[in-house]
């Protein structure tokens, strides 16, 4: 089993677990691999760094990697255990939140001003209405350059 490290074109990062190499290249041409958050089929490969044996080195050389090593493991977990939890949120706030697609600043204010019933929305706006509603004293939480997705994440 190959665990591959990859992102999509929109910068998303994440794991796909394949049989081989070959597994990988045969799906990703036949754009079978999707970004779990943004469903984009552009996916690239990332580079890894393999752990090398370096039987030649002396023992005071392969301490002092072994705690480099370690130390970029743990940076590496640490990173991952960030991206788990924004993923886990981004899920939740799509599980929770209506999707009103472009008509956000619109279904904004309604709910603003009373117009329609409250509830949690998401959507896609321009910078500038987006500006506009928080203007207006509507809270909305921008996200510039992420992709929600349409639907539930798995």
């Amino acid at each position: 089993m190959k665990v591959l490290d990859l992102q999509c074109l929109h910068g998303h990062r994440f794991e796909g677990w394949f049989a081989s190499v070959d597994d990988f290249e045969s799906q990703l041409s036949r754009k079978l691999i999707e970004c779990p958050i943004c469903a984009a089929t552009e996916v690239s490969r990332m580079p890894s760094a393999p752990r090398l044996n370096l039987s030649g080195a002396t023992s005071a050389e392969k301490g002092s990697g072994h705690a480099a090593e370690r130390a970029g493991a743990a940076t590496a977990e640490r990173l991952r255990e960030v991206e788990a939890q924004a993923l886990s949120m981004l899920r939740e706030m799509v599980g929770k939140t209506e999707n009103v697609g472009d008509r956000f600043a619109e279904e904004a204010r309604r709910i603003h001003y009373n117009e329609a019933p409250a509830r949690n929305i998401r959507g896609v706006t321009t910078p500038a209405d987006a500006r506009a509603l928080i203007e207006e004293g509507i809270d909305v939480l921008p996200l510039p350059g992420a992709c929600v997705p349409k639907e539930s994440l798995q």
